[in-house]
């Protein structure tokens, strides 16, 4: 077991199956010692853990630990394409959006789950570049959806 694996076990949690992609992409692309994520939400088991907009479906509670398991979902897609999370040298850039009501302004906050549960898991090598903005709609009706940029060692 990786120390990333560990450190998340620690902190209660483990990694989940590799999502299916829902089209015509791939999980990821890596291109010298960076890899960039497609987009990930917040699934558990296969089926969304919340659907609809912040604001006036799901609260920033509910948000920023959809942003924690959107985390998961991104790590298991990494570990199936480096083998080893312990080879995650920096978490570059998030970028994030978030399916918002027309007034909902709280977009960092709930992001905050995905960074703060980064530096939990990676400490200083976990602090990151961000994006959070707030969209109308997302594919299937998720709340948030976010892409990672890290930097990998050689394998």
């Amino acid at each position: 077991m990786s120390k990333v694996e560990r450190r998340l076990k620690e902190l209660g949690y483990e990694l989940p199956p590799v999502p299916p992609t829902m089209a015509n992409y791939v999980s990821c692309v890596q291109t010298g010692s960076v890899i960039y994520t497609s987009g990930a939400g917040c699934y558990v088991n296969g089926s969304p853990m919340y659907l609809g907009r912040l604001g006036t479906d799901v609260t920033i509670e509910q948000g920023y630990e959809a942003a924690k398991v959107t985390v998961l979902n991104l790590l298991a897609i990494l570990k199936s394409e480096i083998g080893d999370l312990d080879r995650i040298t920096r978490i570059v850039k998030l970028f994030a959006l978030v399916s918002s009501a027309h007034d909902f302004y709280e977009q960092p906050r709930v992001i905050n789950g995905a960074s703060d549960f980064l530096i939990e898991i990676f400490g200083e090598a976990g602090k990151h570049a961000r994006a959070a903005a707030g969209t109308s709609v997302l594919p299937f009706n998720n709340p948030i959806e976010i892409e990672m940029i890290v930097e990998v060692s050689p394998a």
